[in-house]
Parts: structure tokens; sequence; C-alpha cells
């Protein structure tokens, strides 16, 4: 299979899966390694190619960004508050990052690690559906400043591949008493400052690293991401509101489980 193509099907892989509670990266990293895509520069691709999915995030709800920015500038208290919470819920993410960059790249090259954490993620998700009751939070308004920051510190947690990103956050935000729906949202909003400085940070750090065909495989990735995810991101929030999140922690045990046999067996 040509290079051309394996970008091509990440790209769509990314898009498909970067919003839904089974790990886009930890899917990155099981795709390239079924495919051989697993030189140093696959790493940065594999981060970096996760903002195109978080662009269709802009996108899709480009009124509630819009809103905000001109709400912030008009400093009406709504929009402020919203633009607080995105903020703080972002800083741990933020220096964390920094900290612990190079660790989270070696562990991008363990792809045993996301099969482990695919089935450890899907069992809390079942464990944490059961054990939410008591719903507080109905709008990223309305969130209390520590409820932000704790979501923010549970985001860090999705740095060990396979844990998922969007789906640390959003169990995070119901164990803390946000809405279903409030949660998905949340974690989508807050994706857009996290995953931009961390492709930020990526290519600066690698950047010596990437060839003109580094760069190009990243953009054709980047512009499928982009779609793929544009067509799933609010659809996503339509299926979490009718049945929930178990029918994606069952995803992840059975997909862990697959890829685990098959690591260990190749």
């Amino acid at each position: 299979m040509s290079e051309l193509v394996v970008v091509i099907l990440l790209g769509i892989l990314e898009g498909l899966t970067e919003f839904l509670p089974v790990s886009s990266t930890g899917h990155l990293i099981l795709g390239g390694e079924l495919f051989g895509f697993t030189d140093e520069g696959s790493v940065t691709f594999k981060i970096a190619i996760q903002f195109g999915a978080i662009l269709a995030v802009i996108v899709a709800y480009w009124q509630t960004f819009w809103g905000m920015g001109m709400g912030v500038l008009r400093r009406e208290r709504e929009p402020l508050l919203f633009a607080r919470n995105i903020l703080i819920g972002f800083l741990p993410a933020l220096v964390i990052g920094v900290l612990v960059y190079d660790a989270v790249r070696a562990a991008m090259q363990t792809p045993v690690i996301v099969a482990v954490a695919l089935i450890v993620g899907g069992i809390a998700i079942l464990v944490i559906e059961r054990m939410v009751k008591l719903v507080r939070v109905h709008r990223v308004e309305e969130m209390p400043l520590k409820t932000a920051g704790s979501i923010g510190v549970v985001q860090c947690l999705a740095m060990l591949p396979g844990v998922s990103r969007s789906g640390a956050t959003i169990m995070g935000a119901l164990l803390m008493g946000v809405e279903r729906k409030t949660a998905a949202e949340f974690s989508f909003f807050l994706a857009v400052p996290t995953m931009l400085a961390a492709t930020v940070y990526a290519l600066w750090k690698d950047r010596d690293l990437l060839s003109v065909d580094d760069l190009t495989s990243i953009a054709i990735g980047f512009a499928c991401a982009f779609v793929a995810a544009l067509l799933v991101v609010k659809a996503f929030v339509r299926v979490v509101g009718r049945f929930g999140f178990a029918p994606f922690a069952w995803y992840r045990i059975v997909i862990g489980s697959i890829a685990l046999i098959w690591l260990v067996n190749r």
C-alpha cells in the first residue's frame, strides 16, 4: 500500500474518532502499526493531524465561537464565563504537556500500551456511567471554576495513548455533575486550544527532522481529518444524548482485546 493511501486512511480514521471516547491517537498508533507507518516522523504526523479534526469543531460550532468572541469583546457575563472555563480547563494540559512530551512520544511508539488502555478505559466508562446520578451543570457557562480546572486535570490522563482525550474529559465531567450533552460539548471546545498547542509544539520540537514530504503528508492527513470530523461531530452529540456512552465502551473493549491478541502473537 502506498504511503499516500496510508496517509489518507489515517487522516479519515483520525477525523472519525477524534470526538468519540475511543482514543483517536490510539487508533492512529494501531493503524500505523498495521500499515507499517511507524518511523520517527510518523509520531509528529499523528499529533499534528489531530488539529484538522479540531478545526471541524470551529466550523460546526462557528456561531457559538463567534458569539463568544463578540460577547467577550463586549464584556458580557456569559461569554466571559464560557471563555474563562475553556481557558482554565486548558491550562493543566499546557503545563503538563510540555513536561512530559518526550515520555508521550515514547509511549506513542509502544502499541501494547494503547491496547491495554483501550480495554481499561472501556471498563472505566461502563463503571462511571452506572455511578453518575446527580446532574448539577447544564451549560458550559454554569460550570464552577473548580469543575473546569478539575476537568482540565483529568484531560491530562489522555496523554497516555489509548486513554482518549474526549473520553477522559467527558467521563470526568460526568463525575462532577455535568449533564451528558454539555460534557461532550465542553470536551469539543476544550480540544481547540489543547490540540492547537499540541500541534504547534510538536511541529516546533521536530522542525529539524521534518522533510518536505513529511509536511506534505501532514497537510493531506490534516485535510482528510477535517472533512471526516465535520461529518460526525454533531451526530456524536445526538447519539450520546440518546444512547449514552456504553456502546463506545464495549467497542473499546473489543478493539483493545483484538489488538492486544494480535500484538502479542504476531
